[in-house]
C-alpha cells in the first residue's frame, strides 16, 4: 500500500552478490557481521551500523566475511510515493555513499526501522501514510549523520596537520596561537579537535616532540646540554630542564648517564 518494502537479507559466510543495479532507490543498514561493498566502482569495509544510500541504476555488490545479516529498504518503481522518495534523498544525498554511524545516530535509526517494521505488519492506509513520514525522517537523520561524520573528518584532518606541523618545525617557537593561526581555526578550537585525537594539546604534544628528539641526542651523541637545548626550540636550559624532567622524570644529565652506564655494562 506504501510503495515501500523493508526485508532482511541474509549473507552466509563468503557469499558474494553478482554486481547489479536497479531502477528504484534502495537503502541497506547492516545489522550483524562483516563483509565489503562494491560501490562507484570502489570496494568498502562493510560492518555493524553502516548504512548505504543507493540511487538508481547504481551499481553495487555486496559480499560477506562471516554471516552478514541487512536490512533493506527498497521503494516500488513509479508508486504514488515516488515523487516524495526521489525529491528528498537527491537534494540530500546527490550521490550513492555508504555512511558509518555513531552511536547515537545508529539507536535513532534502529528505532525508525523498527517502527517501520511494526507499520509494515499492520497493513492499513494510515500504515502506509505513518510508513512515508518514518522513511522522511530517516533520511533526515542520516542527512544529519553524514554532515557530522564529514565535520569530524575535517576536524582529525585538521589535527594531523598540526600534529606534523610539529613533528617538522619543533625547534621553531611555537605558541598555541601560532598553530591555530596556521589553521585558520580559534586556539581553543585547535585545542579541542588535537586533544580529541590525540588526547594531549599541542603545546603538550610540542614539548613531547622536542623531549624526544631531546633524549636522542643525549643518547647518540655527545653534544653539551645546552646545545640540545637550543637545537630542540628552548630559549632557556632552566625551561628545558624543566620540561625534561617533568616529562622523563629525570634531569638530562641524569639521564645520560643513566644510558651511558647501561651501554657500558653491556660492553
Amino acid at each position: 500500500m506504501s510503495g515501500i518494502h523493508l526485508y532482511e537479507s541474509k549473507h552466509q559466510e563468503s557469499y558474494a552478490l553478482r554486481i547489479h543495479h536497479h531502477p528504484n532507490f534502495q537503502f541497506l543498514y547492516v545489522i550483524e557481521g562483516t563483509g565489503s561493498l562494491l560501490l562507484n566502482g570502489r570496494s568498502h569495509p562493510l560492518g555493524q551500523d553502516h548504512a548505504v544510500l543507493i540511487q538508481p541504476y547504481t551499481e553495487h555488490a555486496v559480499s560477506s566475511d562471516a554471516q552478514l545479516t541487512v536490512l533493506v529498504l527498497a521503494f516500488d518503481d513509479g508508486m504514488p510515493y515516488e515523487p516524495a522518495c526521489s525529491e528528498t534523498p537527491r537534494p540530500l544525498f546527490a550521490e550513492s555513499e555508504l555512511l558509518r554511524l555513531n552511536a547515537f545516530s545508529a539507536n535513532e535509526l534502529r528505532l525508525l526501522l523498527r517502527k517501520l517494521l511494526y507499520e509494515q505488519s499492520q497493513k492499513d492506509p494510515l500504515s502506509g501514510l505513518q510508513m512515508k513520514l518514518y522513511v522522511q525522517e530517516l533520511l533526515l537523520l542520516l542527512a544529519r549523520a553524514r554532515g557530522a561524520t564529514q565535520a569530524a573528518d575535517a576536524n582529525a584532518l585538521r589535527a594531523e596537520r598540526i600534529h606534523s606541523y610539529i613533528d617538522l618545525r619543533y625547534y621553531e617557537p611555537l605558541t598555541a596561537d601560532d598553530l591555530a593561526f596556521k589553521l585558520g581555526v580559534g586556539t581553543r578550537h585547535a585545542n579541542n579537535i588535537f586533544k580529541e585525537r590525540y588526547g594531549i594539546t599541542p603545546m603538550q604534544y610540542l614539548t613531547e616532540a622536542r623531549i624526544r628528539v631531546a633524549k636522542k641526542l643525549l643518547v647518540e651523541s655527545d653534544k653539551d646540554i645546552v646545545s640540545i637545548c637550543f637545537e630542540v626550540g628552548y630559549e632557556s636550559v632552566p625551561t628545558f630542564y624543566r620540561a625534561f624532567k617533568n616529562t622523563v622524570g629525570l634531569s638530562p644529565n641524569k639521564f645520560r648517564q643513566q644510558h651511558q652506564e647501561i651501554a657500558n655494562a653491556f660492553q
